[in-house]
C-alpha cells in the first residue's frame, strides 16, 4: 500500500497568519504519524492579488515552523493546461456555458428577485447566479465571444446532478455541525458555479480537484469554511473520473470577536508573531497543539 499523501495548499495573496500555521501543522502532523507524505502547492491562479514577495515569506514562514514539505512545489500557474483539459472534458459533456453578466449587472438582477421575495444563497451567504444565459442559442454566444465580450464559464449544475447518482464524502475531521462519517454531498445549494473566466482557464473548484488527482493527495486536511464546498468537489471529480480522497476538515482559528482570521488581521500574522518574540513552540500553544 502506498503511504498517505497530505498537501497544504495556501495562496500567495498576503501573509499567512495564525489559521494557515494551525491547518499546516495538523497536515504535518498527521503526514508524520501515518509514515505518509506531505506536499506544498502554492495556489496562484489570481494574478491579480498574488505576489512572488507573500510566496517567498510562505516558504520562510513554513520552514521557521519546521514543517517540512516535499519539493517540487506545485504551483498553479505553471499548470493551466491542466485545467483547461479538464474544463473541456466538462464541456464535452455538455455541463459547461458562458455567462455574460458583469457582477455590478449579477447583483440588480438578485435585487429585482429579491423585491418579490427571498432569492436563494450558497452555504457562504452569495446569492445563487440569477441570470438566463443558459437560454442563450449558440449562434448568440458564438457572437458575444467573438465580440470579446468578457464571460464566466459555469457549470450547469442541474445537467450535472442528473448525470451523477447521489454523492457522499468520508469526513474523519467535523463539519461546523458536527458531521462526521458518511456525509451527503448536495452540490445544489451551490447553483450554478463559476469553473473558468474568460482570461483565466480555471477557478478554485476545478483546480483543487484536479491538482489533488495529479498529486495523489490521500487525505485533504483543510478548514471548515471548505467543508460545505466538497459537496461541488466531490460533483467534479466524479463528472471528471477523477480518484476521491478522504476529508479531515479542522475548527478555524477566530480572532477575539469570534472572526475567521484574515491575511489583513497583523495581531495573528506569524511574521508579527516572531518579529515579537513568539517561537515556533508557542505558535502550537498558541493553536492548540503544544
Amino acid at each position: 500500500m502506498s503511504p498517505p499523501v497530505f498537501r497544504f495548499a495556501p495562496s500567495p495573496n498576503g501573509l499567512l497568519h495564525l489559521g494557515h500555521a494551525y491547518s499546516a501543522l495538523l497536515n504535518f502532523d498527521r503526514a508524520r504519524e501515518a509514515g505518509g507524505r506531505l506536499l506544498l502547492r502554492i495556489e496562484d491562479i489570481d494574478a491579480t492579488r498574488c505576489r512572488p514577495e507573500y510566496e517567498a515569506a510562505i516558504y520562510e514562514d513554513l520552514a521557521w515552523l519546521g514543517v517540512a514539505c516535499e519539493t517540487p512545489v506545485r504551483r498553479q500557474s505553471e499548470h493551466l493546461s491542466d485545467y483547461r483539459a479538464a474544463l473541456d472534458k466538462l464541456s464535452a459533456l455538455g455541463f459547461v456555458y458562458p455567462a455574460f453578466e458583469s457582477r455590478a449587472e449579477i447583483a440588480k438582477l438578485v435585487a429585482a428577485r429579491e423585491a418579490h421575495g427571498p432569492w436563494p444563497r450558497d452555504p457562504d451567504g452569495a446569492p445563487l447566479y440569477p441570470g438566463d444565459a443558459k437560454s442563450l442559442s449558440a449562434g448568440e454566444r458564438a457572437r458575444l465571444i467573438a465580440s470579446g465580450a468578457p464571460y464566466a464559464l459555469r457549470l450547469d449544475m442541474a445537467a450535472a446532478c442528473r448525470h451523477v447518482a447521489s454523492l457522499a464524502w468520508n469526513e474523519l475531521g467535523e463539519g461546523p455541525d458536527g458531521e462526521r462519517g458518511a456525509v451527503p454531498a448536495r452540490p445544489e445549494a451551490w447553483g450554478d458555479v463559476i469553473l473558468a473566466r474568460k482570461e483565466t482557464p480555471t477557478s478554485y473548484h476545478l483546480s483543487v480537484v484536479v491538482d489533488d488527482a495529479l498529486q495523489g493527495i490521500s487525505e485533504v486536511v483543510r478548514g471548515q469554511d471548505l467543508f460545505h464546498a466538497t459537496s461541488v468537489h466531490r460533483l467534479l471529480q466524479t463528472l471528471l473520473g477523477l480518484p476521491e480522497p478522504a476529508y479531515r476538515h479542522h475548527a478555524l482559528i477566530r480572532d477575539e470577536a469570534g472572526r475567521k482570521l484574515s491575511k489583513s488581521s497583523r495581531s495573528t500574522g506569524l511574521r508579527e508573531l516572531r518579529d515579537a518574540g513568539a517561537s515556533p513552540a508557542s505558535i502550537r500553544r498558541l493553536v492548540g497543539l503544544g
